[in-house]
């Protein structure tokens, strides 16, 4: 893949990535507002709004390009539209005219099913319609658009990868559903869920999303890419599974639904799977291995923040 660009590269993913891009000894620049963990990789510390730190990324000169760099918390995107805007749209749009100018490769963004919205438990694939219910998953499909359009007036090979709930290792300093269940179990606390808890979701091992975001930058790839394992799992069956998986009774508490909650997620991966992709982590193994790896990982937040 020879030199490789991670923005968000200290994240959840985008530390995966990078490990993973180490064992096929790319040459890797890392950009992050936190210092990456491993100081022998190259790289800029600081906001991708800030000019220079965005023209020393692209110094760089990388031919490849992971934009992993995002503002993820949907609740914090209805509290805050604008700033989730100018993280989530206008970085990727100065990001793809920086790749446009030096020639990149291969452009490979992480976006989300979050910007189909609400699909009434219909299958998501690539063709499902983009219906956003959130500032987040506009911001999503507002930069899957910028990518398309790039692809589409400068020839610049872009793919978005539309990731379902990604879990694994490294994703401690998260506030996600998955973190607070696992928090939840260690503190003997219960876990709080949003309202029935037959809200369906696709668990995607981080293991497995890297080998898609891997498999994506090939160059020959254009337009979204749905990608999970095929299989989703409600919120309660997970605190079912986590339980019995982990060996500890977790119990559960109910609050109402926040605006915003699709209802089922369920994705089809026919397109990724005839690239090659495989999803090769189940979701009971993973959260066994979930569990070991966060047990130096958790930070204190409260497990009762709801779901």
């Amino acid at each position: 893949m020879g030199r490789v660009l991670v923005t968000g590269a200290s994240g959840f993913i985008g530390s995966a990535l990078v490990a993973g891009l180490r064992t096929k000894r790319s040459d890797v620049f890392v950009v992050d507002l936190a210092p990456f963990p491993d100081r022998s990789i190259a790289g800029v510390v600081g906001d991708l709004r800030d000019p220079d730190v965005l023209a020393a990324a692209l110094a760089f000169a990388p031919e490849t390009i992971f934009h992993l760099a995002a503002r993820t918390s949907v609740l914090q995107s209805v509290r805050d539209p604008q700033g989730v805007y100018d993280v989530n749209v206008d970085v990727t749009q100065r990001l793809l005219e920086g790749a446009r100018k030096i020639e990149v490769a291969s452009f490979v963004f992480a976006s989300s099913n979050a910007v189909v919205g609400e699909t009434s438990g219909a299958i998501i694939d690539e063709s499902t319609p983009m219906r956003p219910l959130t500032p987040y998953g506009a911001t999503k499909a507002a930069a899957e658009m910028l990518c398309s359009a790039y692809t589409e007036s400068y020839g610049l090979p872009t793919c978005a990868v539309r990731f379902t709930n990604v879990y694994g290792h490294g994703m401690g300093a998260k506030d996600t559903f998955v973190v607070r269940l696992m928090r939840a179990a260690a503190s003997q606390r219960p876990v709080t869920i949003y309202g029935d808890g037959l809200q369906e979701r696709d668990y995607l091992h981080v293991d497995d999303a890297t080998s898609a975001l891997l498999n994506a930058a090939d160059g020959h790839l254009a337009g979204p890419l749905t990608l999970g394992t095929g299989i989703s799992t409600s919120v309660l069956a997970l605190c079912r599974l986590a339980s019995t998986a982990i060996g500890v009774p977790i119990d559960v508490v109910h609050t109402d639904a926040p605006a915003g909650e699709m209802r089922a997620v369920r994705v089809d991966i026919s397109k990724a799977r005839s690239l090659g992709f495989t999803p090769t982590v189940p979701l009971r193994e993973g959260l066994i291995r979930t569990w070991g790896a966060l047990q130096s990982e958790l930070e204190p937040v409260d497990p009762t923040a709801g779901r």
